[in-house]
Order: C-alpha cells, then structure tokens, then sequence
C-alpha cells in the first residue's frame, strides 16, 4: 500500500461533502430511502440523470461517430446459461468470502484484509501494512482459502460489528444473481442477471459482422446494466450491486491485437482528459495478476478522495471468449480474411468503463469550495465546475422582478433556448439565491432578463466559475451558449489525438 494512495482525514472530509452534496441536490438517492434505503443500490435524481446520461451520450458518440468501424448493439440482460459456462463466470467468478458466527455478517476475505492494512498504516505501521497485503496476493493468487483463514487468525482480525475473531472456514462464493425463468421453478431453469455486457457482444459477433458487412478489425459497443453480488459494498456509488457499464470490444487479427492495445490504451487515457479530468489526477496502473482470458490488462485510475482507483480497463482478451462459445454452441465463430485468405478467430480488445464511476470521477472533480476576499469582504462559495457540455443544465434564465413585463420577456428567451438545451426559469427569491442555486448543480450560465433587456434585446449572463458577467444580444444566445456546451466541440478535439 503506497503512501499516496492513502487517503488523509480531509480527503475522507471531502468524501463525505460529496455524498451529502449528492442527495441535497438532486444528483444521487440511496434506493428505496422512505424504506431506509437498500445496502450498494442508489437511484439517480433530476440533475443525476441528466449528467449521467451526457457522459453516456459523449461516450457513445466517441465511440460510434468518430470510429468507421465502430457500430453499437443493445443486448438482453438474461441470457441463454450456457453463456456463463462458456465465459468462465459459472466456475470462476468467485470470491473468498468468511462468515462471523456471533454477528452473522459475510466479508469479502481481501475487503477484510484491506481494511485491516488500512487501520495499519493510518496507525504509522506502512511496513506491516505492505507485508499483509503482500502475503494477502500471494495467498489469493494461490487460491490457498486455508491460508487465508490461518492468516486472519494470526492477524486476530475481528468482525467490524460483533468485535470478535469467531470465524467460519473461508469459502468461494459467486458473485452471479440467479433467478428462474418459466413456470416451474428448478435447477434446468435457473438463469443469471449478467455480471457483464460483454458476453452480449461476444455472441452477437457473427449477427452484427454479417448483416453490417463488417471487416476485421472492427468494434462493437454497448451500454447497458449488469449485477454483481456485492458482499461489501462501499464507497458510495464506486461499489454497488446493480450498475452500468460502457464496453466495447474491438475484434483484430491474431497478432496485431498488441498494437491496437496500445492505441485504445493511449485513446481512453486522452477521452478522460479532454473532458476536464487533469492529467496528474490520472494513472494507469497495470495488472500484475492477469485474468483467466488476458494476455496484457492496464486500468486507469481516478484520484478520488479515497485514493487512486480504477475508473475503466483496458484489457487484451485473445480469442478466449469466442472460442469458448464457438466450442460450446458448435457454432462458427470465425472470420474470412480476404487480404490474407484465411479463416481465424479474431483477437479481441476491451475498452470497459463504469458509467457510475465516471459519474463519480466527475462529480468529486468538480466539486469546488471557494473563499475570495479578507475580512468583512469574505466570501464562500461552493459550486460544481462541471464540463458545460456534461452540465446537467445548461442555462438558467431568470427575470429580475416578477412585473413590469419581465417574466414574459424571460419565457421568451426560454422558448428560444429550450429545443436546443436543457433549460430552466426560475424567478423565486433573490437573483443572488437564484445564482447559489444553479451554481451547486453546476449550470455554467445564467441568464438575467432585466429592464434594458426591454429596451435593446440584451441580457446579461452570468459564467458559473468566473462568476464574470457580460452583456449579449438576445438573438445570439443560442450560438453563445451553443459554442461552450457543444459535444461536437470535444469530438473534433478528439479525432485530433
């Protein structure tokens, strides 16, 4: 465990601000809250949705608009079972889980080793702390659950909730949510929610390569849900049972996947970029232990508050995934190459981000506390310094008093804006409580209709991070705030690198 991945109190402070900065805006909601909610499930409010649904937007134009040989598919959740048994998820998609007999309360066995190295180092022991985390890998990567017991004993670590170390055997436990599909509930009828998207496009790969007339190399992308078993699941949204991904693999010949590895590497690393994330905030971080289907693996890491973590994978699958459904459903899996003459299976890379993550990443970006000026001139202000073009509103317009013709001017400019841009009006309180307002969901502009607005068809609008205003002619307002919140502005910046 690196020292700069440890978080200090103020960044756990910082945490904390978020979360609650979430729920009182309307960004996140803890799922069923009148019922106290239900443990990693959250719901996206108004504002939430609509950041989390630009960045799905601006990923999918990425990769679909400004790639050729990039098409998009929306697969089903449930799918056929032998799909999982062909993936590996049925054998191998285990945990090392260890139950407390006096709280009844299951642990994931490395979430209650990395809690325990984190106490470790918080209390001035960095070398111990390494030394359970070393020892820790090396018995996973061993799949020694013996060892591992033995290990927690020795380290006396005890149950967060009932204090004691009376601990079960250490067992694999799977991670895939199963359910029965018909009328007649049995074993033969057993399917799973998917773990992952990626096996949708896996086996839609001959669908979409005949009926598109598809040439090697080639992608194919999807958003969509998938559901993991979660023993623990903490920090916030970063961790939960139900969440989105946005994957794309991207079908090369067999031998050249290392090349395209490194291009979607170098690609991925520079989207993030562009979209306002800097560049010391990032990291790749490569893997030491592969999967079962890689041959190369590199994720990209976000500083949050709670250290440097993975955002999105970058990973080199072979042919592993096609030649397992290929063997599996005795169908053809295979590609004719005309430039070579030849019949093979293609390689595969995977681009694979959260889309709750890179939520995450953006709102604990861009969370921003401001203090300007001295004394009685101090001021204090928290805004969110979102990307305009990821801003759950893009502008706000505000008459200054409810009379004199004002409200009627400000719609106006609403009907003006709205078919272009999320908008909203609002004439409620101060101007200053309005600006406060829009300022905490991040709206990059607000828009002031006064009395000269009556005169001349000039506004003032207010910039969200400068907080400078400036005077424009109502006529040009859509090209104003059209140039700044622009997707199409990131994407030409983007078929740049």
């Amino acid at each position: 465990m690196s020292q700069s991945n440890t978080p200090r109190p103020e960044e756990n402070s910082l945490m904390s601000k978020v979360i609650s900065h979430a729920k009182e805006y309307g960004f996140v909601f803890p799922s069923s809250d009148i019922y106290d909610g239900l443990q990693a499930v959250y719901d996206y409010g108004q504002n939430g949705v609509e950041l989390k649904n630009n960045l799905k937007t601006l990923w999918w134009k990425t990769m679909t608009q400004l790639h050729e040989q990039v098409v998009g598919i929306d697969a089903s959740i449930f799918m056929h079972p032998l799909t999982w048994k062909a993936s590996g998820h049925v054998d191998g998609f285990n945990d090392p889980m260890v139950d407390n007999k006096d709280s009844k309360k299951r642990y994931r066995v490395d979430h209650l080793l990395e809690e325990y190295a984190f106490r470790l180092e918080l209390e001035g022991e960095t070398q111990r702390a390494e030394d359970v985390l070393a020892e820790m890998n090396k018995l996973l990567g061993a799949n020694d659950l013996k060892g591992l017991q033995e290990f927690i004993i020795k380290e006396k670590i005890t149950c967060p909730v009932s204090g004691t170390a009376n601990w079960t055997e250490v067992r694999q436990f799977n991670l895939m949510f199963s359910t029965q599909v018909g009328s007649v509930a049995d074993e033969s009828s057993t399917i799973y929610l998917r773990p992952e998207t990626a096996q949708g496009i896996f086996v839609n790969f001959l669908n979409v390569q005949k009926t598109g007339r598809m040439k090697v190399p080639f992608g194919i992308a999807q958003i969509g849900k998938a559901f993991r078993n979660e023993i623990v699941a903490r920090q916030f949204i970063f961790r939960m049972r139900e969440f989105e991904q946005m994957e794309m693999q991207f079908f090369v010949r067999p031998g050249e996947e290392m090349k395209w590895y490194e291009q979607w590497k170098a690609q991925r690393m520079k989207w993030h970029q562009i979209l306002g994330i800097p560049a010391d905030s990032l990291k790749y971080h490569d893997h030491e232990k592969l999967a079962h289907y890689a041959n190369a693996a590199v994720d990209i890491e976000f500083k949050f508050p709670f250290g440097f973590k993975e955002i999105e994978g970058i990973h080199s699958r072979t042919d592993f995934d096609l030649r397992n459904h290929q063997e599996l459903s005795r169908k053809k899996l295979q590609y004719f190459d005309p430039e070579i003459n030849q019949n093979y299976i293609p390689y595969v890379i995977e681009t694979s981000v959260g889309a709750d993550r890179l939520f995450l990443m953006h709102l604990c970006h861009a969370y921003t506390e401001e203090i300007s000026g001295e004394g009685e001139e101090r001021k204090e202000r928290t805004f969110l310094k979102l990307h305009p073009a990821l801003a759950p509103v893009k502008a706000a317009i505000f008459p200054l008093t409810k009379k004199d013709g004002l409200p009627e001017k400000a719609r106006e400019v609403m009907d003006l804006l709205k078919f272009d841009f999320n908008v909203i009006y609002e004439e409620r309180d101060s101007i200053g409580k309005r600006y406060t307002r829009q300022d905490l969901i991040g709206t990059p502009f607000c828009i002031a209709v006064d009395y000269q607005s009556l005169e001349d068809n000039t506004v003032t609008i207010r910039h969200r991070d400068t907080t400078h205003q400036e005077r424009v002619p109502i006529a040009q307002l859509r090209q104003h705030i059209g140039d700044e919140v622009s997707m199409s502005k990131i994407l030409r910046e983007l078929q740049t690198v």
